[in-house]
C-alpha cells in the first residue's frame, strides 16, 4: 500500500511527527517535492531533530528513505543533515537519491536573496533557500540533474555555458553583480558528485519493484495545500505542488496505488511568510498561543521566524483536505489549547457583507473577515492520555466539531510533541 502524509493548510501542521509515527509500519519513505525551505520537527528517543530534506524515516534502520525526483536538492544541506544525525548517535540510514533529482545551486540561493531585496516591501517572504529560482530553471530546462554529474566534462561545460548566457544577464544587468564563472560552477558540481555518488540511484525502478512486492510506501510532502502553486493562496505560495497527487510525479509512484491520504490539520492555525490568513490573531493573544504552541513555541523550523498565529480555520481546513483528496485527518497540537477558557473557531467568512461557506481564490480571500464560533475549553493538561474516551468531554467536542465541518474522519489526535503522544480513533 502507498500512503501519503501531507499538510492541509499553510504547513507547520506536524507532518514530521505523524510521518515518524507511521514510518514504523513502512518499508519505504519518500520525500516527493519541495526543498530545504521548510523543516519537519521530530522528537524521539534520539532527541529533537529538524529535518529539512531527509525523509522522516531516517530514524528507522529497516526503512529505505528516498529523495524523489520532485525535490529541490541542496547537496550542502543534505550532507549537513546526515552528519548531524550520525554525530548524535543515529545509525547511518538507508538513503537513495533519485538520479533524476535536480540540484539547488549556489547561484539559486544568491538570486533568491537578491530578488527579495529588489522587491523590498513587495517581497514574497521567501526563506531565501533558492527554491523559486531552482524551479524556474527546472522548467526552463537549464537545471542540473543528479545523473548529469556523471557525464563527461565537455557536455557539462556546454550546459554551463548555456545557463550562463541567461544568469549573467541577471547578475550584471539586473542586480549589478559580477558575472558567474563557468569554472567555479563546474568545480562545485564535482564537489556534489563526490557527495552524492554513494546515494544516486534509479529510484523509479526501485519504487515500482517495491510496489510489485507489496511493500508499504509512505509519501512525505512539504508545506500544505494553501502553499501549493496551483491551489494555494497565489502568489504567496511555494514553487512546487504540495498535494498528494504530485507524489505520482515527484516520487514515481503509480497514481492508482495511493490508497490512503492523511492530511494533517493543526488544532489552531499558524503560518510562516506572507499571504492571506483570515483567522489570524495579533498582540498578546497571538503571543500567548505562540508561546504555548508547537514543541517549544511556534517558530519556523527553518527560518526560526515567529509564526503568524490564528484560530482553527475550518473553511481553509476543509478546502485543504479537498485539494489533497484526504481519506483521513491527523489532528495535531490539541494540547496547546488547554489553557483557554473558551476557544474561538472560524466557521465561515464574511465577504462583501455576506456570509460564505467556501474558501475563495486570493482576489476574494483578501476581502474576507472571519466569522467565529466559540467552544468551551477543557482547562487541564491532556498530555499522556492514550485513549480518546479519556480526553475531557470538551476536548472531544472540539475534535468532533472540527471533524463535522471538515468532512473527513479524524483518525489520529496528537496531544503532545513526542512520538508517543498520539491517540488513535
Amino acid at each position: 500500500m502507498v500512503k501519503a502524509i501531507v499538510g492541509a493548510c499553510w504547513g507547520d501542521e506536524g507532518k514530521g511527527k505523524i510521518t515518524d509515527v507511521l514510518a514504523g509500519e513502512s518499508d519505504v519513505v519518500i520525500r516527493f517535492q519541495g526543498g530545504s525551505n521548510a523543516g519537519h520537527t521530530i522528537i524521539n528517543d534520539y532527541g529533537k531533530f529538524v529535518l529539512h530534506q531527509l525523509p522522516s524515516g531516517v530514524f528507522h534502520g529497516n526503512i529505505t528513505n528516498i529523495i524523489g525526483n520532485g525535490v529541490a536538492l541542496s547537496v550542502e544541506k543534505f550532507k549537513a543533515e546526515l552528519d548531524g544525525l550520525t554525530s548524535r548517535g543515529v545509525p547511518m540510514p538507508k538513503i537513495l537519491v533519485s538520479d533524476r533529482c535536480q540540484l539547488v545551486m549556489p547561484y539559486h540561493v544568491e538570486l533568491d536573496s537578491m530578488e527579495e531585496a529588489r522587491l523590498s516591501a513587495r517581497s514574497f517572504g521567501s526563506t531565501k533557500s533558492g527554491i523559486a529560482p531552482f524551479y524556474s530553471d527546472k522548467f526552463a530546462k537549464i537545471g542540473f540533474q543528479v545523473s548529469e554529474l556523471f557525464d563527461d566534462k565537455e557536455s557539462i561545460m556546454a550546459h554551463i555555458e548555456q545557463l550562463l548566457a541567461v544568469k549573467n544577464c541577471l547578475y550584471v544587468n539586473l542586480y549589478g553583480q559580477k558575472p558567474l564563472s563557468a569554472d567555479d560552477i563546474y568545480a562545485k558540481l564535482m564537489e556534489y558528485k563526490e557527495v552524492l555518488a554513494p546515494y544516486a540511484a534509479d529510484t523509479l525502478s526501485f519504487v515500482h519493484d517495491a510496489v510489485k512486492d507489496g511493500k508499504t510506501i509512505l509519501l512525505e510532502g512539504q508545506l500544505g495545500s494553501l502553499k501549493d502553486t496551483d491551489f494555494g493562496i497565489y502568489p504567496m505560495v511555494t514553487s512546487s505542488n504540495t498535494i498528494a497527487g504530485y507524489g505520482a510525479v515527484g516520487a514515481g509512484v503509480p497514481p492508482y496505488e495511493i490508497k490512503e491520504i492523511i492530511a494533517t490539520v493543526k488544532a489552531y492555525s499558524s503560518a510562516v511568510g506572507a499571504g492571506e490568513f483570515v483567522s489570524e490573531i495579533f498582540g498578546d493573544e497571538a503571543d500567548e498561543l505562540r508561546r504555548r504552541g508547537g514543541d517549544g513555541g511556534e517558530y519556523g523550523a527553518t527560518t526560526h521566524r515567529p509564526r503568524r498565529m490564528g484560530w482553527l480555520d475550518l473553511l481553509a481546513s476543509r478546502y485543504g483536505c479537498q485539494v489533497q483528496s484526504a481519506t483521513a485527518v491527523a489532528f495535531t497540537v490539541l494540547d496547546a489549547l488547554s489553557y483557554l477558557d473558551e476557544i474561538p473557531v472560524c466557521v465561515a467568512y464574511e465577504l462583501d457583507g455576506e456570509r460564505i461557506d467556501y474558501f475563495p481564490p486570493t482576489s476574494k480571500l483578501k476581502h474576507c473577515k472571519p466569522i467565529l464560533e466559540v467552544l468551551p475549553g477543557w482547562k487541564c493538561d491532556i498530555r499522556g492520555i492514550k485513549e480518546y474516551s479519556e480526553l475531557p468531554e470538551n476536548a472531544r467536542r472540539y475534535v468532533e466539531f472540527a471533524e463535522e465541518h471538515i468532512g473527513v474522519p479524524i483518525k489520529m489526535v496528537s496531544n503532545g510533541p513526542s512520538r508517543n503522544d498520539i491517540i488513535y480513533r
